[in-house]
């Protein structure tokens, strides 16, 4: 049983690999895959389709239909390839010494595998409580293609009970992690030759106040740290991570773009940390720049936004979380996931637990270890036998 199991898991993450599906194109071939597959074993899914008709989501339910389940969620996305140093095609899985490379081996197509490889497990099991399988697109780019899936769970008469995604975590169960709101600042100065740059109103020195503040407002969250947290940064963070400006050295700056972000602790914290910059800017900045010029100013726009995952510990899920891994810990991480939304949008009880480490997702020659995703088919074997009961 396990050496098939492992056999199903290495063929569907091997076909899975193949699909180029970085956020910026379209998801529908892979899409496609997975429904020939399941409906190889007689199941079919409700797609969920975005406004471009490129990118898809898809619902599968194993069991009744009638009756509350368990959700196991993954990502089909991948982060881009391009800049990275591969030793091999990185949309063509290879294998060494039982670790399995490729884009997405570990974020999170490795998952994605497991669920799709135990789903005849699940048919043989005579479910009771039934098993979703909840399959999105964009969460790389802000976990965007899962909200439409999740305004309509919302809008079904039976809420699951509980969803574990299955983001690597190498099996621990995470019951907590930072929300994050990004934010880019679009300054709009005046345009001048550098020997009158009196006359003109430099963008780009007053993005570096922007930049400053927020700087400053960094260290007050660092001073600010949790006593016993369980996170390894115990304090939102805040930094400015990207600035674009300038033309030539002798033209005074007319535009700027700062790009900064927070990762609070707090479930809103990230919105309201960056809110009450955007109020600071406005206030302290903004009437200068209009004061030089009427139509200099700031104009801000909100990137990405998601808020945190606080799953008490004590929850059912994570009862059943810890059961399934064999496991008695659990822990909080930095990076986010589709998880919070499960609970803000769907009321999902959720937590984290997948295969694989988050220090490989992302880097060149990513990879999953084949031991942590059987150990992940053996997490998904217990909850079938739980949902057979």
């Amino acid at each position: 049983m396990q050496n098939q199991r492992s056999d199903r898991i290495r063929k569907l993450l091997a076909d899975l690999v193949v699909f180029d599906t970085v956020s910026d194109r379209s998801n529908l071939p892979l899409i496609d895959y997975i429904e020939r597959y399941l409906a190889s074993l007689g199941l079919t899914g409700q797609r969920i389709v975005d406004e471009t008709g490129q990118k898809s989501s898809l619902w599968v339910t194993i069991g009744p239909e009638d009756k509350a389940g368990l959700v196991l969620s993954g990502h089909t996305d991948v982060v881009p390839v391009v800049g990275q140093d591969w030793s091999h095609n990185p949309f063509e899985l290879v294998e060494r010494d039982r670790r399995l490379y490729g884009r997405g081996t570990t974020d999170m197509k490795g998952f994605v595998a497991v669920c799709l490889a135990m789903v005849p497990e699940m048919l043989a099991a005579d479910l009771k409580t039934p098993i979703n399988l909840a399959i999105s697109y964009d969460e790389e780019i802000g976990c965007v293609g899962v909200r439409p899936m999740l305004r309509e769970v919302a809008r079904k008469p039976i809420r699951p009970l509980g969803c574990f995604v299955g983001e690597p975590t190498q099996m621990q169960v995470i019951i907590g992690h930072k929300g994050k709101h990004g934010v880019r600042a679009t300054f709009r100065g005046l345009a001048r030759h550098s020997s009158i740059t009196p006359d003109g109103v430099n963008a780009i020195e007053y993005a570096a106040d922007l930049i400053t503040e927020i700087r400053r407002r960094a260290a007050l969250l660092a001073a600010d740290a949790e006593q016993g947290s369980l996170y390894d940064v115990p304090h939102s963070t805040l930094l400015t991570s990207i600035v674009h400006g300038g033309a030539a050295l002798n033209i005074v700056p007319d535009s700027c773009v700062v790009e900064f972000e927070c990762r609070g602790i707090g479930i809103t914290e990230s919105r309201e940390v960056t809110d009450a910059i955007i109020a600071w800017a406005k206030a302290e900045i903004e009437p200068d720049m209009r004061k030089r010029h009427p139509e200099c100013g700031i104009d801000f726009e909100e990137i990405l936004d998601y808020p945190a995952l606080d799953t008490a510990a004590d929850a059912a899920i994570v009862t059943l979380a810890k059961q399934f891994a064999g496991r008695n810990d659990h822990a909080k991480v930095a990076f986010g996931t589709e998880a919070s939304l499960f609970v803000s949008m769907a009321d999902v009880p959720s937590v984290v637990v997948g295969p694989g480490s988050i220090a490989q997702a992302h880097t060149p020659d990513e990879f999953v270890e084949m031991s942590q995703l059987e150990a992940c088919g053996a997490f998904v074997a217990r909850l079938i036998a739980h949902c057979a009961k």
